[in-house]
């Protein structure tokens, strides 16, 4: 009785949302002052943005190294081994995030 109520509310939800959205011109041109305005809204968090993708990848940085000494001196313990490997992986996965971000929301948002 509950997830049939859970799901009656979100068609409800669906149904009165879609009007909202069926409203709304997407193909208008943007002005110059809401570029303007958008453009001076998007300055700081872009440098709050690029602080921490220069700091994320500075300590990135330091993780690798420690990760790399690690795998050196594992010697033949395998399980150190990997845990250096998944260490190094994880850091390598996270900078490609976050490097790549601001691309993904270029290819959205494009």
């Amino acid at each position: 009785m509950k997830n049939s109520m859970m799901v009656f509310s979100f068609f409800i939800l669906v149904l009165l949302t879609a009007d909202l959205i069926m409203a709304v011109d997407f193909n208008q041109t943007v002005s110059a002052q809401d570029q303007a305005t958008f453009d001076q809204i998007l300055y700081p968090i872009m440098t709050i943005y690029n602080l921490v993708k220069y700091l994320a990848s500075a300590i990135a940085g330091v993780v690798l190294l420690f990760a790399g000494i690690s795998y050196m001196a594992s010697g033949s313990d395998p399980k150190k081994r990997d845990g250096a490997k998944n260490m190094a992986m994880y850091v390598v996965i996270g900078l490609v995030v976050i490097w790549a971000a601001p691309m993904v929301v270029q290819l959205i948002t494009g």
